[in-house]
């Protein structure tokens, strides 16, 4: 994008160059949506069914996934712009810098959603409540913060 696809009062700056951070993508999303402007703001836990896509070697990672009804899913809006620092996401005037907003419009456009999983197949997870656009990378999949509890440790044992 251009400084001509800016909104009033936004403003831009020329990122520093890439290095490389190391990120694999795990997999795969696949929702309805084949353009950003038809992604809803937010994913919804009633919306569509979605699938996450795992890929080999990562599929057998999913061991113990199915105990837990919310996952967070963190995935790479990759087709986001990276350079915005100063943003008016709904063209109204309130311009507020990047961080204070939930825009994919970000340096490292790492989204988070929280999801209902319905069901694992295989490699495939269907969920309801992701909000990107088909085909976007995965990058992790974690235990809803509210379902996981940690294994307690393990009771201290005395050496004779």
């Amino acid at each position: 994008m251009s400084d001509i696809d800016l909104r009033a009062g936004e403003a831009a700056v020329a990122p520093p160059a890439t290095t490389d951070a190391g990120l694999t993508f795990i997999g795969r999303i696949h929702t309805p949506w084949t353009q950003r402007a038809d992604c809803p703001r937010q994913g919804a836990l009633d919306g569509p069914l979605c699938v996450i896509e795992v890929f080999a070697p990562w599929i057998e990672a999913l061991d113990g996934v199915a105990q837990y009804p919310r996952l967070e899913i963190l995935y790479w809006m990759n087709q986001s712009r990276r350079d915005l620092v100063r943003q008016n996401p709904a063209n109204d005037g309130r311009v507020r810098g990047t961080f204070s907003l939930r825009s994919p419009i970000r340096p490292n456009p790492i989204a988070t959603s929280i999801v209902s999983l319905e069901r694992i197949e295989g490699g495939r997870l269907f969920v309801r409540g992701l909000d990107c656009v088909d085909g976007t990378p995965l990058l992790d999949i974690k235990p809803g913060r509210r379902c996981f509890t940690p294994p307690a440790p393990e009771a201290a044992t005395s050496r004779s």
